[in-house]
């Protein structure tokens, strides 16, 4: 897995530009809207997002609970922690509390009932909305790479990253530390500073 292709053209949406994507997903219809802040807020896959039902929306723990569906065998999960407001649009939108009080038939339903094409298709539309140029980044799987970017610019340990989006292994996350971001040119920086003070 790379950040970049083989034209050194990066795969990844910037920090200027998942803020485009959020406003404009804010404007779209309310279901589109919720799937967007799930993909932006979780970094997780199309597939993930589609599978997710109301049992698997935590609201006392304030996370969501995805199938790793890139696992070699199914029934592995992680739970992802994201931000209050994503949990109550969900439960606005899609009767989030309701279904789990009235439990099987309801609670397992799918919280969107999109094939991954049309849903890919969805996403793609907001990142047009959102002014985004063209280019390899602009889809859906840049998204998930901006995610993790943005979670290793603030901080987030590569550990816990590496269990929140479901990989593999470390050695798949470390890619995120390798992204020349905010962080990084904050660290040149200072060795710069710090050459021109001994001169």
């Amino acid at each position: 897995m790379q950040l970049f292709d083989a034209q050194g053209k990066r795969l990844y949406l910037n920090a200027e530009e998942r803020c485009a994507f959020s406003a404009a997903a804010a404007k779209a219809d309310r279901p589109v809207r919720t799937f967007c802040a799930v993909l932006h807020d979780s970094g997780c896959r199309i597939s993930e997002a589609l599978a997710l039902t109301p049992e698997r929306v935590d609201l006392t723990g304030k996370a969501i609970v995805l199938e790793s569906l890139k696992k070699r065998r199914r029934g592995v999960y992680r739970a992802v922690p994201v931000p209050p407001g994503l949990l109550d649009q969900l439960d606005l939108v899609h009767g989030v509390r309701e279904a789990q009080r009235r439990g099987k038939g309801h609670a397992d339903r799918l919280l969107w009932s999109w094939a991954r094409n049309t849903a890919w298709r969805r996403v793609k539309t907001v990142l047009d909305a959102a002014g985004i140029a063209d280019g390899p980044h602009r889809c859906p799987k840049g998204l998930r790479h901006g995610y993790g970017i943005h979670a290793i610019a603030s901080g987030v340990p590569l550990n816990m990253l590496s269990k929140w989006m479901g990989h593999a292994s470390l050695e798949v996350t470390a890619i995120y530390a390798n992204a020349l971001g905010a962080e990084e040119q904050g660290i040149a920086a200072r060795m710069w500073n710090h050459d021109i003070g001994q001169a």
